[in-house]
């Protein structure tokens, strides 16, 4: 049966259910990544680990192969989406949307900056902030023009990601080899500083931040198409009513399993598998140009799943994280932080993919209870509320109507 969404109290509009279970099976990817990401220089074969077992080379493969750059997409065209929702809030409250929406950008920029220096690099919000602003920019354009303008990002970005794949395969393993290991020696000076005291954390982040940035730059297209393509689906509002978009759901599906899949393998033999060095860029470049099809398959068939009995249990499971993401995705990253840095255990390289794996886990399903207790009892997560109130300029109360579109 179909996903059914609670009635708010008074003339505030229900939440779509989807859009908050999607958010919510999102978090569980980028917890995984990130987690990885923050548990040692090695990361998701950011650089060859000598001392990496059998196992935590598979659970690396697996993780590359179903979950790396997947999920940060499914958060990005869920951004686009409710963004739509924010326009139809700020028409109904009869207020102007390009005030709020420039507030919730300086917001998202804010907390973004302070993550990335003070917890992880990796960070997201500021992409979000600064991409948004070309979200507010077309917020009047057409859902065809919001599609089209996704599909040629997606395919200028993916031509230019691609090139950059087949060059690399001009050089030979052993110049391959030679720059995997020039990366590692800078590796026992990042280990010293996120070991050592909460200044060298510090420092270690502000290190490491334009290199992340650098990265950010190379897959904006692929988040400003994903924002576009949530932009498409929400003025048409897709998510509202899936009931009639079945056979279409399973052809994306199928299409995108059978696109995203072998791409998603292809760069897990090659970044974290026996391919070799050389083919690790093309590898990863060839993952990534088709990580979307893989994402849009996973949301088509969640979307199915939301529609029969055990579906509705399992979204109605993640809905609750998925409705304080922005608090769960920043205590993510602060309980990673206090585990492997110097805020805490500072046990940063020195516990294995696998387990660290197992930790995250772990710390996702503490977050699904503690997200449905506070869900239960408040209206914001923590995060959710001092960003809505940084958007409408002033302390958010019950009779606020919008809670649904964040």
């Amino acid at each position: 049966m179909p996903v059914t969404t609670a009635q708010a109290r008074g003339d505030r509009p229900p939440r779509i259910a989807e859009v908050d279970a999607l958010r919510g099976f999102a978090l569980l990817g980028i917890l995984l990544v990130n987690a990885l990401m923050m548990a040692g220089p090695y990361g998701l074969g950011s650089a060859d680990d000598p001392d990496a077992s059998t196992l935590d080379r598979t659970v690396e493969g697996i993780i590359q192969t179903l979950v790396v750059g997947k999920f940060y997409l499914m958060f990005s065209f869920l951004f686009g989406y409710s963004f739509t929702l924010q326009l139809t809030s700020a028409e109904r409250d009869g207020a102007s949307a390009v005030p709020r929406l420039l507030r919730r950008s300086l917001g998202l920029l804010l907390l973004g900056a302070l993550h990335a220096v003070l917890l992880y690099t990796g960070d997201i919000l500021m992409t979000y902030a600064v991409l948004g602003l070309i979200l507010i920019t077309a917020r009047n354009c057409s859902p065809g023009a919001a599609l089209r303008a996704a599909w040629i990002m997606y395919g200028f970005v993916s031509a230019l990601l691609l090139l950059i794949g087949l060059a690399s395969l001009l050089m030979s393993d052993a110049e391959a080899a030679e720059l995997d290991a020039e990366l590692a020696e800078g590796f026992a000076g990042l280990i010293a500083d996120y070991r050592g005291d909460a200044a060298s954390v510090i420092q270690a982040n502000l290190g490491q931040l334009p290199d992340a940035l650098l990265a950010a730059l190379l897959m904006d297209g692929f988040v400003l198409a994903a924002f576009l393509t949530g932009l498409h689906c929400g003025k048409r509002r897709l998510l509202a009513d899936t009931g009639d978009q079945k056979a279409r759901m399973r052809r994306i599906c199928m299409l995108g399993g059978a696109v995203g899949l072998p791409g998603s393998l292809f760069m897990a033999l090659a970044v974290s598998g026996p391919l070799g060095p050389r083919w690790a860029i093309p590898g990863e470049m060839v993952g990534t140009v088709t990580a979307p099809a893989l994402t849009a398959a996973y949301v088509c068939g969640m979307l199915l799943l939301m529609q029969t009995a055990r579906g509705a249990r399992i979204a109605a499971l993640f809905a609750p994280a998925g409705r304080m993401a922005l608090t769960n995705y920043l205590s993510q990253s602060l309980v990673m932080a206090l585990v492997f840095t110097a805020y805490g255990l500072a046990l940063y390289d020195r516990l294995s993919p696998a387990v660290v794996t197992l930790g995250a886990l772990v710390l996702y399903a503490t977050q699904l209870a503690l997200s449905t207790r506070l869900m239960a009892r408040h209206r914001y997560g923590p995060a959710e509320w001092l960003l809505r109130a940084v958007t409408l300029a002033r302390l958010p109360h019950d009779r606020d109507r919008s809670a649904h579109t964040r």
